[in-house]
């Protein structure tokens, strides 16, 4: 005999509620970290400017490196203890930013960003623990409540960077990175709310069939596509968004205006989120995913149409609505083509390669801007958003000739 999660609505949306609240306080040190990661290893650097975003890069590739074991950790700790773990990773990354703008070090300064990145792959699986938790017509939805938590993440992290970047002065954005340190423990503080009960709970029923290797669950189509499209709106966000606020201190703006535009973007990131999961549940998740790459492309045309504050923030903010229904949709389509007693494998095969490609992107966001300026990061766009609809029209055409067959 096997074991079948047994669903608690009460208790799903109870949990939900304690992962968005954790998301919109820890998940702050992202938009800390990427507003002012770029700027602040630009002046620490003395000559190649092109580096400037790799502190940034760090901090995605921490993010990576780190989902496979924060998915095992999680697994093998438990929700709790595992995320709590993850709010002491994050703690310590802002610890020691603090430490090297301090020291004027670039590279230890990249370093942390790396540490902040593992707590934050903590933070990255908040989505799929809610989804876990949810009964199957209730996934999408919790999905999209837990990063609704990120509206706060929005207003929050832009906000304490400009109140407190200049709070241990003369050394620039350290009061920012230390205020990391205490987001870390306002998070660990509310997921000790978290109760046993409100996570799945267990039968010993017969099961569907017995764990598939990972090759079996990667090869699925649907499993392929979404994490191509997964793939491709994380990482055209990640590689503009970075590259965004250098290029409108470029054009003259301040440095405060910059992280406004960061703001914007990371309000449209998570403010459709209340009703995302609701119109995948009406349209499906192909549907919002191509909404999503359609707005990814609106956003590349209004960069490209001129440098003024308001073309650089009408594209950030089409940059985030693009994301989230494109995530939330790829990350949604994901959640169902594996098992619960799969999901370790799954997820963390996942955000490895997805955060991989994210780590990637921000290191190029420095050097094509370095190289050709803010309107070629904007024309990189349209190659990758066409894969992403040739990947969804293939699907299409598979489903049309072939039933889809989906495990929840």
């Amino acid at each position: 005999m096997t074991t079948r999660p047994v669903y608690d609505e009460a208790a799903a949306r109870r949990a939900a509620i304690i992962f968005a609240s954790s998301q919109a306080i820890v998940g702050s040190a992202a938009p800390i970290t990427i507003s002012i990661g770029g700027l602040a290893g630009y002046y620490l650097l003395d000559a190649d400017k092109s580096l400037a975003t790799l502190p940034v890069t760090g901090f995605t590739l921490g993010v990576a490196v780190g989902a496979i074991p924060a998915a095992a950790l999680i697994k093998g700790l438990g929700q709790r203890a595992g995320f709590m773990l993850g709010t002491s990773v994050s703690a310590l990354g802002g610890a020691l930013a603090t430490l090297a703008l301090f020291e004027s070090s670039f590279w230890l300064f990249a370093l942390a960003l790396a540490i902040i990145g593992l707590g934050g792959a903590f933070v990255q699986q908040f989505r799929f623990a809610a989804a876990d938790n949810a009964p199957p017509p209730f996934k999408a939805r919790a999905i999209s409540f837990v990063l609704a938590g990120g509206i706060i993440t929005a207003i929050l992290g832009p906000q304490i960077v400009i109140f407190t970047r200049e709070l241990l002065a003369p050394v620039m954005f350290a009061g920012s990175f230390a205020s990391i340190v205490v987001l870390a423990a306002v998070g660990a503080v509310i997921l000790s709310f978290l109760r046993a009960r409100d996570t799945i709970s267990h039968h010993s029923v017969a099961q569907e069939g017995p764990a598939r290797s990972l090759g079996e669950i990667i090869r699925q189509p649907r499993f392929a596509v979404g994490l191509l499209c997964a793939v491709g709106t994380y990482a055209l966000m990640s590689f503009v968004m970075t590259g965004a606020p250098i290029a409108m201190v470029g054009c003259g703006f301040t440095p405060d205006e910059a992280t406004l535009g960061i703001s914007w973007h990371v309000m449209a990131m998570y403010a459709p989120s209340f009703f995302t999961g609701r119109l995948i549940s009406r349209f499906g998740c192909e549907k919002i995913i191509a909404f999503g790459l359609v707005l990814l492309l609106g956003c590349a045309i209004v960069g490209l149409s001129g440098i003024q504050l308001w073309q650089f923030w009408t594209s950030l903010i089409l940059l985030g609505l693009g994301w989230n229904f494109g995530f939330i949709g790829a990350t949604a389509m994901v959640a169902n083509t594996y098992q619960p007693n799969e999901k370790g494998r799954a997820q963390g095969f996942h955000d490895f390669v997805l955060f991989g490609v994210v780590a990637v992107a921000s290191l190029l966001a420095g050097f094509v801007y370095n190289a050709w300026g803010w309107e070629m990061l904007n024309w990189l766009t349209f190659p990758v958003i066409a894969i992403c609809f040739v990947g969804l029209l293939a699907l299409h055409q598979l489903s049309g000739s072939k039933p889809a067959v989906e495990s929840n």
